[in-house]
């Protein structure tokens, strides 16, 4: 989608400079959220100013989230979290993805004739609704982490619910050009008015159910979601679409658990890059893009240059072939990841594409040989059909803890059902619609209880000594992995201000031809790509990257300009 209100200027962006000059000052006793909307981003800050942790800020960013962008989180979706703790330096990560109904099959979105359904088929309605799951994981993280009240963590979502918030330029746009919202009975009489139009930017929207559901999870506790006249009304809502019923039952809601993975950590330039385990694959596979780099002069090319996206795609080719054929569920399909990551694996595989060399290989990689490929499974590659709309937001408290958290509907507006102020995911659509290729079982098949695959990419960076560096994520679909891992350079080998590397233009290679950033610099590049073998493709790269840095003992933050974030910082 085009950038909404900023123009995407790299090093000089609006947005860039007055989140640079807000955010940059000692880090004794210092708090800072980065956050996709500033009433978001400001019940954060009051969360931290009230006492609370960096986990009492994330249910305060998240709940607001849920009314000011819907098109992209909310309650009736999933999550990563990742969480530094500031007296251990122990890194902790959250998994509060979505999970599948009991009911469902491998033919999930398949036709009576077992072809696949067309992609908006599957999602619009109640089949592509998996069983949420980011308050789950918020309510868990809470007791370990938390130190207000978990009520506390609702009381500015359901006050802007009832007093309004004002409709901002990128939620006019998306309702502007969704087809199938307005066709919704609930949603679209709250997002539109009588005549069927989108309401205006600066419109005040209040959602008063929205804030009879948040009060009621407040002082209920999260069972109070999970079980209960509200669990019903979500299943009633998602079974009773009649175009396209779901399957999702009360017994699937009261069954879902949220989980603590074991993190994934790997050095990186005297680094030590942390990322979200599966059913995500965002953690591996950014992993992977920074372990083949190991071995190149990416820390020499010139930030942005031809070379240095040359070298990165290259990279990231391999990557993301190895995230289609084995990366899915771990509770459900054998993961290598200590293969995936293993440096001699790595450096092999680098070698063997020539990764460095002046050349882009015309065919897109295969996968590389595992032991548990031959031992375990026979595997068939899939496709990735994860939409773009996701939110990621970062929060530092007085005490050093730090949460890096990525939150998602999946599509925009998700299946495009309403039910008691919120809009319910449609995240079972990143699972693969086929189950099978060349008579090879995909590994991110649907499955009764499965959690599909993600793209989403959390990360927190420490120091060689444990101390914490930065903390990044985004949304945008498959392209988060190329995201994330192009921002870890920007500030890793490049040594840029996390601002200046969020900003830099966009680039994205997913083992295909190599995506550039309409209106940026990356555009200029295209010559020199496709003499070194590229297919380019100028679009719209609209990521979301949120970060907040530690140098030389201060803060620094950085909000992403193609969006409408902002970076808030007080001592």
């Amino acid at each position: 989608m085009p950038h909404i209100g900023k123009k995407l200027i790299w090093r000089t962006g609006i947005a860039a400079a007055l989140a640079a000059a807000a955010a940059t000052g000692s880090a004794e006793a210092e708090r800072m959220v980065a956050a996709a909307h500033p009433l978001a981003a400001e019940a954060g800050m009051t969360a931290l100013r009230n006492g609370g942790t960096a986990v009492d800020a994330a249910i305060a960013v998240q709940t607001v989230l849920t009314l000011v962008e819907p098109q992209s989180s909310g309650i009736g979706g999933g999550a990563f979290m990742l969480h530094l703790d500031g007296k251990t330096g122990e890194v902790t990560a959250w998994d509060g993805r979505e999970t599948a109904p009991a009911a469902a099959t491998e033919k999930l979105f398949l036709k009576p004739d077992g072809s696949p359904k067309k992609f908006f088929e599957a999602v619009v309605g109640g089949r592509s609704v998996g069983a949420p799951g980011v308050l789950r994981m918020l309510s868990e993280a809470h007791k370990r982490f938390g130190r207000s009240p978990w009520a506390d963590g609702f009381t500015a979502a359901i006050h802007l619910s009832e007093q309004g918030f004002k409709v901002t330029p990128r939620l006019n746009f998306l309702l502007n050009r969704d087809p199938f919202l307005p066709k919704q009975a609930v949603a679209g009489r709250y997002f539109y008015d009588q005549n069927g139009k989108a309401h205006p930017v600066g419109y005040q929207l209040k959602n008063p159910e929205l804030a009879k559901t948040l009060s009621t999870i407040a002082a209920g506790g999260v069972d109070a979601f999970y079980s209960g006249p509200l669990a019903r009304r979500i299943v009633a809502t998602a079974q009773g679409n009649q175009a396209n019923p779901g399957l999702l039952t009360v017994q699937d809601l009261q069954n879902y658990q949220a989980r603590e993975r074991p993190v994934i950590c790997r050095p990186y330039r005297g680094y030590s890059v942390c990322g979200m385990p599966p059913p995500t694959s965002g953690g591996v596979t950014v992993l992977q893009i920074l372990g083949l780099l190991r071995g190149t002069d990416i820390s020499k090319q010139e930030p942005g240059s031809a070379d240095a996206v040359h070298l990165v795609a290259q990279a990231s080719r391999l990557a993301y072939a190895d995230r289609a054929l084995y990366l899915a569920d771990p509770d459900f399909v054998p993961q290598p990841v200590e293969d995936l990551l293993d440096t001699n694996y790595l450096k092999s595989r680098a070698k063997a594409a020539s990764i460095g060399a002046d050349a882009f290989p015309s065919s897109p990689a295969k996968a590389g040989e595992m032991p548990m490929k031959k031992g375990l499974l026979d595997l068939a590659p899939a496709a990735d059909l994860a939409q773009p709309s996701t939110t990621h937001f970062v929060i530092r408290d007085d005490q050093g803890n730090v949460v890096s958290m990525t939150s998602s509907v999946e599509n925009a507006f998700g299946s495009r059902l309403m039910v008691g102020g919120f809009l319910l995911n449609n995240q079972l659509t990143d699972f693969s619609f086929r189950p099978l290729k060349d008579g090879r079982q995909v590994a991110n098949r649907a499955e009764a209880g499965k959690r599909p695959r993600s793209s989403m990419s959390p990360m927190i960076v420490k120091n060689g000594d444990g101390s914490f560096r930065l903390a990044v994520g985004s949304p945008g679909g498959s392209r988060i992995i190329a995201y994330v891992a192009r921002t870890l350079v920007g500030v890793l080998d490049w040594n840029l201000p996390v601002q200046t590397a969020i900003s830099m233009p966009n680039f994205a290679n997913r083992n295909g031809g190599t995506d550039v950033e309409l209106r940026t610099d990356t555009v200029g590049l295209a010559a020199r790509l496709t003499g070194l073998g590229h297919s380019v493709k100028p679009r719209v790269l609209n990521s979301g990257l949120h970060g907040i840095e530690m140098v030389d003992g201060k803060l620094r933050g950085g909000a992403d300009p193609r969006r409408e974030g902002i970076v808030l910082h007080e001592k």
